[in-house]
């Protein structure tokens, strides 16, 4: 049994044997087979939370350090422990990559569906960001945004008021959709549109935390604002070599 675990994980996390993935991951569904497999495997997130790539206070003034600080250390880092938690009294092998699990979260607890996805989540959101964000993306993405939104701004005021619109806690998401479209939307809490639970379904391009825990100290109520800033520290680049893995 644990040969056979090992093999399955080697095969989920080597793109030149993508097919070879997807036949250990069949019983996925159609959007997670289509997502896991090629080279978007080789970003399998593990259940360990990940060094912050940047210095707590390296976005502000956008972020402001204090909220980075409490957000990463606080509030991901408990997700994380909460994560590991929930996959040992369930019988998960910590082993396996967090996205198979999100996969078919319906079989499992809330307190893995609530932390499995926080963990995940946030692990993507801190990449998404970068001190000094490029602005807008560039090549593939930008004539895929283009051809989906019409234009790249309306593409920012479609994502923005997913945002905005999401009621109480939750993200916004940029996805490639099952049909390789690009998708918005916004999912509750910590949903994402790799759960099989969820209504927004697709690969996970960008995501923005629309918690009150992620903006409040600096922005109080005023989520528009948040959001309008943010746009001045999104990792284009990073979001560029997601959108590749699926095309």
């Amino acid at each position: 049994m644990d040969n056979f675990k090992n093999s399955r994980r080697q095969f989920i996390g080597k793109s030149t044997k993508a097919g070879l993935a997807l036949t250990a991951i069949s019983s996925l569904p159609a959007y997670f087979s289509a997502c896991a497999s090629g080279s978007a495997a080789k970003e399998a997130t593990g259940f360990d939370q990940q060094p912050l790539p940047y210095a707590y206070n390296a976005l502000e003034p956008v972020i402001d350090a204090m909220t980075m600080e409490l957000h990463y250390s606080k509030h991901a880092a408990a997700y994380s422990k909460n994560l590991k938690e929930a996959a040992q009294a369930e019988g998960i092998d910590a082993n396996t990559p967090l996205e198979n699990v999100l996969a078919n979260i319906s079989k499992y607890s809330t307190k893995l569906r609530n932390n499995g996805g926080g963990h995940y989540n946030h692990e993507l959101f801190w990449k998404c960001m970068k001190p000094s964000g490029e602005g807008k993306p560039s090549g593939k993405l930008l004539a895929a945004i283009e051809k989906d939104f019409s234009s790249f701004d309306a593409f920012k005021t479609q994502f923005s008021d997913a945002g905005k619109t999401r009621f109480g806690s939750g993200w916004a998401w940029l996805v490639v959709g099952p049909d390789k479209k690009l998708v918005i939307g916004s999912t509750p809490n910590q949903d994402n549109p790799l759960m099989d639970a969820s209504e927004l379904k697709g690969f996970p391009l960008l995501g923005v935390d629309v918690w009150e825990h992620a903006y409040y100290l600096k922005y109080q109520n005023r989520r528009p604002e948040y959001l309008e800033a943010w746009w001045n520290v999104v990792n284009w680049g990073y979001v560029q070599s997601r959108f590749e893995q699926q095309a």
